[in-house]
């Protein structure tokens, strides 16, 4: 799947039905950058979304994926319901990743917080200590941030 051509056939696609950006935008109920985003190839809808745009598009599931309408000549065939389960499927394995990713800086912040107790006695020992706690509440406060983002992308 190459998310350029995509992008470009949506945009053609919406051009086709004289819509702009902001009414196809309301429609779906996301905003007009991100129907940009995804006109110029920097990413792509959520599987959420994806069966609302291909029906205000007239357009199916595998004519998206493709970039490209369907011909007859066309040898590719996606059952739409299984396209739409895959997709769902690789979102929420990328949104568990980022939930791992997240325990993992925590627990990495904890390791280093208790390596700061063992740090002490003179200034320079004082300084790596200091770095050290430093460190490890930034990357603590980074693995929460990851995992809440995760979580809630999660339950979506």
């Amino acid at each position: 799947m190459d998310q350029r051509a995509t992008g470009d056939f949506l945009a053609r696609k919406r051009k086709e039905k004289n819509m702009t950006q902001m009414v196809l935008a309301e429609a779906l109920g996301v905003s007009n950058k991100t129907i940009s985003k995804w006109e110029t190839g920097k990413c792509m809808p959520d599987y959420s979304i994806i069966e609302q745009l291909c029906k205000e598009l007239d357009i199916t599931v595998s004519e998206l994926l493709d970039g490209e309408d369907r011909t007859d000549k066309s040898v590719r065939v996606y059952d739409d319901e299984q396209v739409l389960g895959l997709i769902k499927r690789i979102q929420n394995l990328e949104n568990q990743c980022t939930l791992l990713y997240g325990f993992i800086l925590i627990v990495i912040g904890l390791a280093m917080m208790s390596l700061h107790d063992n740090f002490g006695g003179s200034a320079f020992r004082d300084f790596i200590a200091g770095v050290l706690l430093g460190m490890s509440v930034a990357e603590m406060l980074a693995g929460v941030y990851i995992t809440v983002r995760g979580l809630v992308n999660l339950k979506r």
